[in-house]
């Protein structure tokens, strides 16, 4: 059997997750909010969606974006989203343990998300052009990578603190540790010289006692 060029692939630029540890359900309320968007308005969606799923989906529209400019020399500004979906991936079976020695079954969801990015026709494209320079905005490709580039910063910059912090916070808790035990250690020898001191008051009184004993009895 010869095989030729596929009939179902659709055209664009495509990105894939694999095996994301969510349902397709949840996966495809999301798709369905940025589908047949431009890529910036698509990803100013994803950036104010409150959902854990749409974390994943920014990222591979990301993914799709860099693929087309890097390997189809396509501008950002050009692209919107053409198609994107969610298929089943495996389900994983575990078990919770309930009363009189049942159990039941807990299904773990995953998927697999596809999205893929196609050019604007000529058209839409100038039509886009208008409504950002009637609206002053800045183009969409171009805003895209400025965004992406302050994320990438704004998430070096905070990790950065961090490590600053913790080892602000070991160097502090290492310092109190050696003062409390210069000041435990000063305590010690203050409770030995002041121990050594009654001794020798104590030796001197009976040494004392001794004397005035002896001067009575001659």
């Amino acid at each position: 059997m010869a095989f030729g060029a596929k009939t179902n692939e659709r055209p664009g630029v495509r990105a894939e997750v694999k095996y994301v540890r969510s349902s397709a359900y949840k996966a495809r309320e999301i798709l369905d909010l940025i589908r047949g968007l431009p890529v910036a308005r698509a990803l100013e969606v994803l950036e104010m969606a409150e959902r854990d799923i749409a974390r994943v989906v920014l990222k591979c529209l990301e993914s799709a974006i860099a693929n087309a400019e890097h390997n189809n020399q396509i501008p950002a500004d050009e692209l919107f989203v053409s198609a994107c979906f969610a298929d089943e991936g495996p389900t994983l079976k575990r078990w919770r343990p309930r009363a009189r020695g049942r159990a039941t079954r807990i299904r773990k969801r995953t998927c697999h998300i596809t999205i893929i990015v196609s050019r604007l026709s000529a058209d839409d494209l100038e039509k886009l052009r208008e409504r950002e320079a009637a609206s002053g905005r800045v183009s969409g490709g171009r805003a895209a990578a400025e965004a992406r580039r302050e994320r990438v910063a704004r998430s070096r910059q905070a990790k950065a603190e961090r490590k600053v912090e913790e080892e602000h916070d070991h160097d502090h808790d290492h310092d109190h540790d050696h003062d409390h035990d210069h000041d435990h250690d000063h305590d010690h020898d203050h409770e030995h010289d002041h121990a050594e001191h009654d001794e020798d008051v104590a030796v001197e009184a009976v040494a004392d006692e001794a004397v005035e004993t002896d001067g009575k009895e001659d």
